[in-house]
């Protein structure tokens, strides 16, 4: 039985309330399914794979009571469809783990991305580094040294791109001593992509907000969001907090078969996120990863979808449909 509230458990344990909400997050499918009101044969056995469920209580709340279909619930259940072999599908679906080198991948020019965390908020489970090699890559070993040696040896790179698993996971404390080493290092604009204000907006702390504030760099956060439920009031509130020391706060998505492949669902999905000052970047075609060939859409749909959508959104709601392809300097747009 739990012994109460996440902010219960803070106060408790001296953590930070989003800590404890991380801390306190459902880590078995049988809770989760009894917490939406569903029984194990409505959404089918959970699939035992290496990549483990966690879905915070908060995010839990906004699905639909008694819905096996509800759109959040389907991004984080291991559905069994996850252990059939799809051809194409594999555990490096974007060819990167060989560009790897002390939780550094150079992909683009001019940009430099740094592993700054393997820990996430919310396993989502078409997620395309699923099987990353995290314990062997993260730029945050050694006090982040081996990372910024390799850093310095780039004399091009302006962006820095912190992804992971989570950048925000990090402290505030580290978050903040990586920023000013790479102020340091002459890099002019940083972008954190991050699931932490969607999955646990109460990241979004006085001490997150302060250290954003006070950094040199242009500072762009990249939420990621694949549906309009996601974003209930206080996730609203987090992005309007968060929205204020920024350069520009962005969202991308992920097309995903029986959650957002749908124009009603995308267009309310790009209105809800302008209600919380957030603007619609990309939207991903799923990148082959294996274990998610259930969430494919096929391009041609994905192409139709951002033709209805631009029939009856203005252009700054309509996202870029964009694929990764390995070895490509940048993203392919589709459409």
């Amino acid at each position: 039985m739990r012994s109460g509230t996440p902010a219960e458990t803070a106060a408790a344990l001296a953590l930070p309330p989003w800590q404890a909400a991380l801390q306190d997050a459902v880590r078995d499918a049988g809770e989760l399914a009894r917490l939406v009101g569903l029984t194990p044969a409505a959404l089918g056995p959970a699939a035992a794979t290496g990549f483990p469920l966690l879905v915070p209580r908060g995010f839990v709340a906004r699905m639909r009571n008694g819905d096996p279909h509800d759109p959040l619930l389907r991004q984080v259940w291991p559905h069994g469809d996850e252990l059939a072999a799809a051809p194409g599908f594999t555990a490096d679906p974007v060819r990167e783990q060989g560009l790897a080198a002390n939780g550094l991948i150079r992909k683009y020019r001019g940009r430099v991305l740094l592993i700054a965390s393997g820990a996430c908020p919310l396993h989502c489970r078409y997620c395309f580094r699923r099987e990353f090699p995290y314990s062997a890559q993260l730029a945050a070993r050694g006090d982040w040294e081996p990372a910024l040696s390799e850093l310095r040896k780039i004399d091009d790179a302006r962006e820095a791109i912190l992804s992971g698993g989570d950048p925000l996971s990090l402290s505030n404390r580290r978050l903040a001593e990586l920023l000013a080493r790479l102020t340091d290092l002459g890099f002019e604009t940083v972008r954190i992509h991050t699931r932490f204000p969607i999955a646990i907006p109460e990241r979004v702390d006085a001490g997150l907000l302060e250290l954003l504030g006070a950094t040199r760099l242009r500072t762009v956060v990249v939420v990621h969001t694949n549906h309009a439920n996601e974003l209930d009031d206080d996730v609203a509130r987090a992005l309007e907090r968060l929205r204020a020391p920024l350069t520009a706060l962005l969202n991308q998505s992920v097309l995903l078969r029986g959650i957002n492949d749908a124009t009603d669902t995308l267009a309310t999905l790009s209105e809800r996120l302008f209600d919380c000052g957030v603007l619609p970047y990309y939207l991903h075609l799923l990148d082959p990863v294996s274990g998610a060939a259930h969430f494919d859409v096929a391009e041609t749909v994905g192409r139709r979808l951002i033709e209805e959508l631009r029939a009856r959104l203005p252009g700054y709601l309509v996202p870029r449909l964009v694929r990764e392809t390995p070895g490509e300097l940048s993203k392919t747009v589709v459409a």
